[in-house]
């Protein structure tokens, strides 16, 4: 801390320097925030961090509370991951697009499903029309997760899953394949994102009522409590709360809120903190603000260290330390010169970056138009490889560090998350917040205000609402440069799924439903059950089929 009396000249400078120096030349705008509407002043000094311990409040990378850093060398000892996110029709053209990216340097896989995938449907359901392999890829039965992954050694692979309601099915169909190879999953590594709340307040891609889909995750942290030594069991996500409107503070506080409420429902199952915490990583949203995104991967660190340790008195220090994966931010793309993404994307990878991530993915350009082109997928690839090998970031550990304004900025966004994690736990916590409707509130509210920012011109989308072009306003780029999924996948990957239907041992089918059924009545976890029924080729929708008899679907408040 600072000496007083070092202080109390330094305000008495400050305020010379205000009434002498920088009145004669008057800013050009009335207020000055951050993107998530924190006030910010013109300059910043000791007087703003005068209470900042240095050994308490920053210590160094790799020792708590972790904010300068999850490991003493960070990018010095290792790069982060390049991953890439990656899903395109079927399990066939994903396949190529990994092996593709592969081959551009990506160093650790990221599938992501269709939206019939998403929320637990076949391809063939007749809800799923029109929706097979738009956005992502197809996975009905253990048998496209085979063609997902054919010809890539699962043992040397660093493998990630998009999915959460419907977890209990995708990683039984992955776990499998790899027992089906031979393999065993204490060699396996990865990630299944796993955090079923933000899908029912801010995605919107749920099954399951809030409550019932917290058992089936808690289902599948006991499970690889003990069976997965290797697999990263939860990837809490803020990113989609930040898609839907959420300031930087939302989106750390909501999530750290999700955290919360699956650890207090697994202390109640008897899962050890230490045997879980250590295999949970989270994901976060880059947005534009530049310094905001660094405050904010730093503020995290420190948020969930003192969440693990003194709420619940972890012991293993590895459980004290947040492993992050970033992605820019889809929402922040424009489909008008789409071109200005590329730049977009580049200062938030430098941010995420600069703010001490492990993985990273950078949203491709042609994001806003569809899902990403082989050249975009390149295009960010080599951009992640240009701040890796020529920007010099690198080269230090938490290089912003001791700046007035970082600090200050960091101690701010810790405060404003604190708040929203005491608020929802005051209120019952986050899936009785969910259920009834007040996320949902704080969400629309929040993105109300910031699209009537950007329609009055106080928020400015360059190429949207300033420095657009007139002949290009409300037109999209030419189709030719659109990447656009065959509707030929969706036929082929129907008739593929019926010939499955046609095919399997019928009476292994249908036991391993029965037994499933039964589990979910008894309140059983389900995830041996949902194992066993992915090894008789049972599809993603007649397992999360059986579990919505018991369990039931989500039905959301009106707002």
């Amino acid at each position: 801390m600072i000496n007083k009396d070092d202080i109390e000249n330094i305000k008495k400078s400050r305020e010379a320097w205000q009434d002498n120096t920088l009145s004669k030349l008057p800013p050009c705008q009335a207020k000055f925030e951050t993107v998530s509407d924190i006030p910010i002043k013109d300059i910043y000094t000791p007087e703003d961090i005068k209470d900042l311990d240095y050994l308490r409040d920053l210590g160094f990378p790799g020792e708590y509370p972790f904010t300068r850093g999850a490991y003493a060398p960070m990018n010095r000892g290792r790069q982060w991951v390049i991953r890439q996110v990656v899903g395109v029709g079927t399990a066939e053209e994903t396949n190529k697009r990994h092996k593709f990216v592969m081959q551009q340097g990506q160093t650790g896989m990221s599938n992501d499903f269709d939206l019939p995938t998403l929320i637990g449907l076949d391809s063939d359901d007749p809800l799923a029309v029109g929706e097979v392999g738009r956005v992502g890829v197809s996975i009905d039965s253990l048998e496209d997760m085979e063609k997902l992954y054919n010809g890539i050694p699962l043992e040397k692979a660093n493998h990630s899953f998009t999915i959460n309601h419907p977890t209990v099915a995708i990683l039984s169909m992955f776990i499998a394949l790899v027992e089906k190879q031979g393999l065993s999953m204490e060699k396996i590594a990865g990630t299944t994102q796993n955090d079923p709340l933000k899908e029912c307040f801010a995605m919107k891609v749920f099954v399951f009522p809030p409550k019932a889909s917290v058992k089936m995750l808690v289902d599948t942290w006991e499970y690889a409590a003990r069976f997965l030594p290797k697999w990263n069991i939860s990837n809490l996500n803020g990113y989609p709360t930040r898609d839907s409107g959420g300031t930087v503070y939302h989106e750390l506080g909501l999530t750290f809120a999700s955290g919360i409420q699956y650890f207090d429902e697994a202390i109640k199952r008897g899962i050890d903190v230490d045997a879980i915490a250590p295999r949970i990583s989270l994901m976060w949203y880059v947005h534009k603000d530049f310094l905001e995104e660094i405050a904010k991967f730093r503020a995290a660190r420190r948020i969930w260290a003192k969440i693990m340790k003194e709420r619940y008195h972890a012991i293993n220090p590895q459980s004290w330390k947040l492993r992050m994966h970033a992605q820019t931010g889809g929402a922040t793309y424009t489909f008008q010169q789409p071109e200005n993404n590329i730049v977009r994307g580049t200062i938030g990878g430098m941010a995420a970056v600069l703010g001490g991530v492990q993985s990273l993915a950078i949203a491709c350009y042609d994001e806003a138009l569809s899902i990403p082109s082989e050249k975009a997928h390149k295009l960010s690839i080599r951009t992640q490889q240009v701040i890796a090998h020529e920007s010099g970031v690198t080269s230090v550990v938490d290089p912003f560090a001791g700046s007035y304004y970082m600090e200050w900025l960091t101690n701010e966004v810790e405060e404003r998350t604190w708040k929203i994690i005491n608020d929802i736990e005051e209120r019952g916590g986050l899936a009785v917040c969910t259920e009834n409707g007040y996320i949902d509130r704080m969400l629309a509210n929040q993105v109300y205000e910031y699209n009537k920012a950007v329609e009055k011109g106080e928020q400015i989308v360059v190429g949207v609402n300033a420095f657009a072009d007139e002949e290009e306003k409300g037109k999209l780029p030419s189709e030719k440069d659109i990447f656009r999924v065959s509707s030929d996948n969706e036929e082929k990957q129907i008739a593929s799924l019926k010939r499955l239907k046609r095919e399997r041992n019928q009476l292994a089918v249908k036991n391993a439903l029965d037994d499933l059924l039964r589990a979910s009545e008894k309140n059983e976890n389900v995830m041996p059950y949902c194992i066993a029924a992915a090894k008789a080729y049972c599809t993603e929708g007649e397992i999360i089929g059986a579990l919505k008899k018991v369990y039931g679907e989500y039905e959301p408040s009106t707002i």
